[in-house]
């Protein structure tokens, strides 16, 4: 059983192509630099999944948790290896406008853009069900 848990945001919002999820591209490590993913992090000891993703957006991010409304599970888990797991959720803002505090750069796709992003290879595995929320 895995004993850390990271949870991830497809933070979706209305885009004038559409609906749109932001996107956060990696600095480190250098395996991943320069690729994208739904940013996130570690859930702590004692701390939900949705708090946890909150508190991790909220500092990567610069926006403010409560701003933060965390949605349904999106898609399956990813197994990282055998102690951690990735688990996406669904999440909407309600204010402020996101900052690459911890990333390279944001951007925002629409479905018909998720094929042509270079993902890092975890969150792949979310592309149709990521798909189908934006359409």
């Amino acid at each position: 059983m895995p004993s850390q848990i990271v949870v991830a945001g497809a933070v979706v919002a209305p885009s004038p192509a559409g609906r749109a999820v932001l996107i956060a591209q990696r600095r480190r490590p250098p395996e991943l630099a320069g690729r994208w993913e739904l940013p996130g992090g570690k859930v702590m000891p004692g701390e939900s999944e949705p708090a946890a993703l909150a508190r991790e957006l909220g500092e990567e991010l610069g926006l403010d948790p409560d701003a933060i409304t965390v949605g349904e599970r999106l898609g399956a888990d990813v197994v990282l290896n055998p102690q951690m797991i990735l688990r996406a959720y669904l999440v909407r803002l309600s204010a402020g406008e996101p900052q690459a505090h911890d990333h390279q750069a944001l951007r925002w796709v629409t479905a018909v853009q998720l094929l042509d992003v270079d993902w890092v290879p975890a969150d792949r595995a979310w592309l149709p069900e990521l798909a189908r929320a934006l359409w």
